[in-house]
């Protein structure tokens, strides 16, 4: 991976699995924001959620490999699988910014994470120390944080589809190779995931 200075987008989620209206908004940030690059950051299981549905922290991991690998533009990290759980934004962004000191970090977040923001672990050091670039929902009202000087919010494209919907349809045998990349669909068809 090249390491030059780079302003990168962290995309934070569990991508259980990663589809196409992930790779579409990691995309829109990079070509039409001042970002060099996303970083696609895969949360390990968090011990308060039910597990059931969710894979395996690696084979999402190599889910997201597999989406981006052809894209220099696009890298996947597990750095928070070596972290304490529950892990925390805040920290993750401490330690990455210390692990790569020449990067600036900036957080993208779904406008529905916004209302919960005050629940964060210390959420106004994050808005002190990083910015913030919200893409706005379907139904975004607007928030007390979108005059936060830090928070930019902005109009991307976005697809009605959502992980929850992919495996609830692909255990009902339902074909959604469309619904993500191509590498992506083979693979969990290979290790016939969530039928």
């Amino acid at each position: 991976m090249n390491l030059d200075n780079k302003n990168i987008g962290l995309f934070f989620g569990s991508f259980n699995p990663i589809h196409i209206g992930h790779m579409v908004i990691a995309n829109w940030f990079v070509e039409y924001t001042d970002l060099d690059k996303v970083w696609f950051v895969v949360s390990p299981q968090n011990p308060f959620k039910e597990k059931k549905s969710l894979l395996a922290d690696h084979h999402r991991l190599a889910l997201v490999r597999e989406a981006i690998e052809e894209d220099p533009r696009f890298w996947v990290t597990d750095i928070e699988f070596g972290m304490p759980q529950p892990s925390y934004t805040i920290d993750t962004l401490t330690y990455l910014e210390e692990k790569y000191p020449d990067h600036s970090f900036v957080l993208l977040a779904g406008s529905d994470q916004l209302p919960s923001f005050d629940k964060w672990k210390n959420p106004q050091r994050i808005l002190e120390l990083y910015k913030m670039y919200v893409y706005a929902r379907p139904g975004f009202k607007g928030s007390k944080y979108e005059k936060h000087p830090s928070v930019k919010v902005f109009r991307t494209p976005l697809m009605e589809i959502s992980s929850t919907f992919i495996r609830k349809s692909i255990a009902e045998g339902k074909d959604m190779r469309y619904m993500l990349p191509e590498k992506v669909w083979k693979y969990m068809r290979e290790m016939h995931f969530y039928e």
